[in-house]
């Protein structure tokens, strides 16, 4: 199924421990079937892109986040092979892992320690380098 023609908005939460692991999701469905990426989906109608972040990180991997920290809009209209989509993406860092369930659709949930070697969906591999480079940048 294809997107409409004008641009779709959807959200991509990194979520790191406090051991630097960032949570990855295998995908269940094209594009990208069985890769990991990070956990995020489509903005409904009605919701904010910080409640579809979080909604979208419970419902994909069973973890609830409260705090997010914007990384950045992402808007290269070939970014998805379906259609053009901009991305809001947040940031958050757990006090410590929960374990994941993978839901949705979403065919696993794991948390990831070398994350840097691990092949992404999409720019999920710029996103998770904004989002460390973010919390690693000295407090203005």
């Amino acid at each position: 199924m294809g997107l409409p023609k004008t641009p779709v908005l959807t959200t991509d939460c990194v979520i790191f421990d406090s051991g630097g692991r960032v949570l990855l999701i295998r995908r269940g469905h094209p594009p990208y079937a069985g890769s990991y990426a990070l956990p995020g989906g489509f903005v409904e109608i009605g919701e904010t892109v910080e409640e579809a972040c979080r909604r979208e990180a419970l419902e994909e991997t069973g973890i609830k986040v409260d705090v997010l920290r914007l990384v950045g809009i992402y808007s290269d209209p070939a970014r998805d092979p379906r259609g053009h989509t901009v991305s809001a993406a947040y940031v958050t860092i757990l006090p410590f892992a929960v374990t994941p369930k993978a839901g949705s659709d979403a065919a696993g949930a794991e948390w990831v320690d070398n994350w840097r070697s691990v092949e992404l969906a999409f720019d999920h591999a710029q996103i998770l380098g904004d989002a460390d480079a973010l919390l690693r940048a000295p407090p203005r």
